[in-house]
């Protein structure tokens, strides 16, 4: 092979590796180690109970497939801006996937309508240490989508996640005294390159 038909294949590869990801292809990803056990973390996340410990003063949730799963910031606010309202679970197999709908919030009205998905997958380390892999995927294309993958990505890796960190080292939360975390990353962002 000559030296110019290498370069022109070395070429093609960074081209191909440097093309700008689409909008699926855009993920927001951590692993995060708790000590606790699988079954506490799934409980922490499928159940009203569970949720309020660490994610949200309100829920509403049905567990099973397309069962409902509301997560209430705000439970006392008007319909539309209580939180995530409306969302169904995707995926319910105890206790190791939980996939959900998630939507943009209403600060983005634009494609609150729209929805994305989020899946949480649990493996157990030992009986009082569980791997969590959190998965948020599904983003369209625009400015819009581009503000809601941003804010998520805050929004996760800033207040949701490191408060079930601290929620299993600490204890539940007291929503009349919430305190400021450090993120779990510095960004959650991952694109996925496809073919």
């Amino acid at each position: 092979m000559t030296r110019k038909a290498r370069l022109a294949i070395v070429l093609g590869a960074l081209a191909a590796v440097a093309a700008p990801a689409r909008a699926g292809d855009r993920v927001l990803r951590a692993t995060l180690e708790l000590p606790a056990s699988v079954d506490e973390v799934w409980k922490a996340w499928s159940t009203e109970e569970g949720v309020k410990t660490f994610f949200a003063p309100g829920a509403h949730i049905e567990p099973r497939v397309d069962g409902a799963y509301e997560i209430l910031f705000d439970p006392a606010g008007a319909p539309g801006q209580r939180g995530a309202e409306g969302m169904r679970v995707l995926a319910f197999e105890p206790p190791h996937r939980l996939a959900f709908t998630w939507n943009a919030p209403p600060a983005i009205p634009t494609i609150r309508g729209q929805r994305t998905m989020v899946v949480i997958e649990l493996e157990a380390q030992g009986p009082r240490a569980t791997r969590l892999r959190f998965t948020h995927l599904g983003w369209g294309e625009g400015p819009d989508w581009d503000a809601a993958y941003a804010y998520f990505d805050h929004a996760w890796g800033a207040v949701v996640l490191p408060r079930l960190k601290r929620r299993f080292e600490k204890g539940p939360l007291d929503w009349a005294a919430t305190e400021t975390l450090p993120p779990v990353a510095a960004t959650l962002r991952l694109t996925l390159r496809g073919e």
